[in-house]
């Protein structure tokens, strides 16, 4: 949800959103979620309960809501986002036996993937490049 710009109540209502849909309070999934920064995993439910919930954000925001009102991926921060994908995937090319090259591709894919709002690396980069192409 830091990749993805929006309000602080939308942040809340995506939230709550995820706690329901993985049946843990809101406070749980906050925890969980900033224990991601110190490297602990999210565990793969609520994972997939937050992603759910930031697509539903997207999806209401797109359905053509009069408010134009949802999340959109700042385009500057797909861009970057994207560069370093692209580096990512050099470095990887050069040395495909580093375990660094290997976590930081996969590390930028996800970023790319939560941010897109999309399930797979593949889908990221296509809608980061439509979206880019669409701006630019």
């Amino acid at each position: 949800m830091a990749t993805t710009p929006c309000s602080a109540r939308d942040a809340l209502r995506i939230l709550a959103t995820a706690a329901d849909l993985a049946d843990v309070a809101v406070r749980d999934l906050s925890a969980a979620m900033t224990a991601t920064s110190c490297g602990t995993a999210l565990p793969a439910r609520l994972e997939r309960a937050l992603r759910r919930a930031v697509e539903a954000a997207r999806t209401r925001g797109a359905a053509g809501a009069s408010s134009g009102a949802g999340i959109a991926p700042n385009p500057a921060r797909t861009e970057e986002v994207l560069t370093r994908l692209r580096g990512c995937q050099a470095r990887l090319a050069a040395s495909p036996h580093d375990p660094g090259a290997l976590r930081a591709m996969d590390d930028t894919a996800y970023t790319l993937c939560v941010l897109m709002g999309k399930a797979s690396a593949l889908e990221a980069i296509a809608a980061a490049e439509e979206q880019l192409a669409a701006t630019g």
